[in-house]
């Protein structure tokens, strides 16, 4: 089937009658009405919302929400945070790049939006549950933002969170029990102001491009 709005061929015409007036014969009395309505509809199909920076997953079905203690103890669910969009990040506080990296720009997007950098809250979830602690993940936070929250579920809840993320992560052993490093995702989950997911941003998008689509989804509402 063509996706076009007419077949390819058009409908045989009599010698002085425009094609308009044969179609609005055909459809009966409604016929200009709904040409013009038609008309709207391909004039609206020309129209397109901004597209965002990054991965528009609206719909899908992973990622949904959390249930963690943050860094001071507090625990803490997507229902927290409505009325802002929350970038979920996963990593963890000794990465040597990644991580240091994606809260920057995190941090710097935060900034960029000016005051409505108020409503935008990153969460960090370790998946190094055995060293993060919540007194380091305090001290990590504060390094990039102090609103920022860092979550930390067990070693026994990690894997059944992961799986729920589709979040990749892998313990990589080093010269010494406690050297050890953590290959994972880098990308980052974006929700809009109701708590739902809306975006993933691949590591080194950069921070003026999650904060124009930040604005975009505070603008929504």
């Amino acid at each position: 089937m063509s996706d076009r709005p007419f077949p390819d061929t058009p409908p045989a015409r009599r010698p002085g009658l425009p094609r308009r007036g044969l179609l609005a014969r055909l459809l009966g009395g409604t016929g200009l009405a709904v040409l013009t309505l038609g008309a709207g509809w391909l004039a609206g199909c020309g129209e397109r919302a901004p597209a965002f920076h990054g991965i528009d997953i609206t719909g899908a079905d992973y990622a949904q929400d959390f249930d963690l203690p943050d860094q001071n103890g507090q625990r803490r669910t997507l229902a927290d945070f409505r009325g802002k969009v929350v970038v979920v990040f996963f990593g963890y506080t000794q990465c040597p790049d990644v991580c240091p990296t994606s809260l920057g720009e995190l941090a710097q997007a935060k900034r960029l939006l000016g005051p409505d950098g108020e409503r935008l809250q990153g969460i960090f979830i370790s998946v190094d549950p055995e060293r993060d602690t919540p007194e380091i993940m305090r001290a990590y936070m504060a390094s990039f933002d102090p609103s920022f929250l860092a979550l930390r579920a067990t070693p026994e809840e990690l894997p059944a969170l992961a799986k729920a993320f589709k979040v990749y992560y892998k313990k990589v052993e080093g010269k010494t029990p406690t050297s050890y490093t953590m290959d994972h995702s880098a990308g980052s989950y974006v929700y809009d102001t109701q708590g739902r997911l809306r975006l993933y941003h691949r590591y080194g998008s950069g921070a003026q491009a999650l904060a124009d689509d930040v604005r975009r989804l505070l603008a929504q509402g």
